[in-house]
C-alpha cells in the first residue's frame, strides 16, 4: 500500500507542473469555447463578448484591458489572472 501511495505522489509531482502550464487562456487567441470552459466566473456569451471586443478594437496590449468588454468585471478578472497569458502583440 505505502508503494502504491508513493507511486501516486510521484505521478502528481511529476504532471502537476504540466497542468499549470496547460491552464494559461491566450485571451488574444483563445476562442470563445475554450475561455468558456477554462474561465472562472465567464460563460459562453462572456466569452463571445471577449471575441467581439477583440475584433473590434484589437488584441488586448494588457490584462485589464478586459475590464472594458462588457459583463466583465474586476472579480471575473482577479479570479482568471493567474492563468490569463497574452499572446504575441506585434507592433505597426
Amino acid at each position: 500500500m505505502k508503494f502504491l501511495r508513493n507511486l501516486l505522489l510521484t505521478c502528481l509531482l511529476i504532471t502537476s507542473p504540466f497542468a499549470i502550464l496547460a491552464a494559461n487562456i491566450d485571451i488574444n487567441t483563445a476562442n470563445a469555447d475554450y475561455m468558456a470552459t477554462h474561465m472562472k466566473g465567464v460563460g459562453l456569451k462572456k466569452a463571445e463578448a471577449i471575441v467581439v471586443y477583440r475584433k473590434k478594437h484589437g488584441k488586448f496590449k494588457k490584462l485589464d484591458d478586459l475590464l472594458q468588454v462588457r459583463g466583465i468585471g474586476k472579480k471575473i478578472l482577479l479570479d482568471n489572472k493567474a492563468s490569463l497569458v497574452l499572446g504575441e502583440i506585434k507592433k505597426p
